[in-house]
């Protein structure tokens, strides 16, 4: 999860792993090292209005899942097995949507953390789709919730204005309005799901991608990011807003940027907090057949370059061109890697298949594995 770069009133970090603590922290949030508290500690906020899995009131159903998959048996309402004591998957740990075939995606909490922050959002029909990710800033309240309603109110934002759009000649205008309104939209439903007393606000940062065609058109805000992956070249199309891009901005090597131990503290965000909740924007139009990739840091950071994530991509789609299916592959890559951080991987083919095109095929582009591994 990204972690907010520390402000004014807040400039202590970790001597461990050098994040931005608090000073009335016991202990570190980001790694768990011991700290020495300088003040006093503040009491924990009222749980907000409409709770995340930290802060759900009691006799609501812990999980949805109602048959234990460790022995068959019934899961009661605290979200137990009635005969083994198995606790049950939250249905937000892992979940999938797939709106068309040519568009999906998967979410998935990871190994290491104990709930899913990210959060997805995903719209397609005929030749034009929606893809949002976002990604809950661990270290504040409620995060989880907090992305649910920056993505849910990002993709209904886009898809309004995506019906709004009559001149296919203004789409990258009217788009990169449409994105920075749909920012706005998702600070608004991060604030409301935050208690007003809350001292450590909900955030999250944003990703998302509208697929017109053979365009794509992209804003984020954070270090969540949108890739296009093509045969001929690869790219990364968005740009971070954090620490590790800006020693990067100043001519450092990129994996030894993101390898510093705040690289991944972010500067922008969404979220009671933020000051600049103004997205960037732009577009790419496809040469070849491609995929379009929007995630999570917990993907990209094991495959930040995009010919390495090309290649992670070709061994996913070495079987199958689902989305879904390929998403899947590539999460359950990154879990084998560690999976220390939620991941989230959204993706849809482009040019769209619905779109007349003139491109050679609109069949996505699958890298031969040996390859791209070899040129990467």
């Amino acid at each position: 999860m990204p972690v907010p770069a520390p402000t004014a009133a807040e400039t202590a970090l970790c001597p461990n792993c050098g994040q931005p603590v608090s000073a009335s922290a016991a202990f570190c949030e980001a790694c768990g090292a011991t700290l020495v508290p300088t003040e006093p500690a503040v009491s924990e906020p009222p749980a907000p209005t409409e709770g995340s899995a930290q802060t759900r009131r009691l006799g609501v159903r812990q999980s949805q899942v109602t048959t234990c998959s460790s022995c068959g048996g019934t899961i009661d309402a605290d979200g137990y097995c009635q005969v083994c004591g198995a606790k049950a998957p939250s249905a937000r740990d892992h979940y999938s949507e797939t709106p068309a075939d040519w568009v999906g995606g998967v979410c998935d909490r990871g190994v290491q953390h104990s709930r899913n922050e990210d959060a997805m959002a995903l719209w397609a029909a005929g030749d034009r789709a929606v893809l949002v990710v976002c990604d809950g800033v661990s270290t504040s309240v409620d995060s989880d919730a907090a992305s649910t309603a920056a993505a849910q109110a990002i993709r209904d934002v886009l898809v309004e204005r995506l019906a709004q759009l009559s001149d296919p000649g203004q789409a990258a205008t009217e788009l990169a309005a449409a994105f920075v309104d749909a920012a706005a939209a998702a600070n608004a439903a991060v604030i409301a799901v935050t208690s007003p007393n809350s001292t450590n606000a909900a955030s999250a940062t944003l990703a998302a991608a509208v697929v017109l065609g053979a365009e794509v058109h992209f804003a984020n805000l954070g270090d969540s990011r949108v890739y296009f992956l093509s045969a001929a070249d690869p790219v990364l199309l968005s740009l971070d807003d954090s620490m590790a891009q800006a020693f990067i901005a100043r001519g450092m090597d990129r994996a030894e940027a993101e390898a510093l131990p705040r690289a991944h503290a972010i500067t922008k965000w969404l979220g009671r907090d933020a000051t600049d909740i103004v997205p960037r924007t732009g577009v790419h139009t496809a040469a070849e057949p491609g995929w379009v990739v929007v995630c999570s840091d917990g993907l990209w950071n094991y495959a930040s370059a995009p010919a390495e994530l090309a290649a992670q991509l070709a061994a996913a789609g070495s079987e199958s061109d689902d989305p879904v299916a390929v998403a899947a592959k590539l999460v359950e890559w990154a879990n084998a890697q560690g999976g220390r951080d939620n991941i989230t991987v959204a993706l849809a083919r482009c040019p769209a298949p619905a779109m007349p095109t003139n491109l050679e095929s609109a069949t996505p582009w699958v890298p031969e594995v040996e390859e791209q591994v070899e040129n990467g």
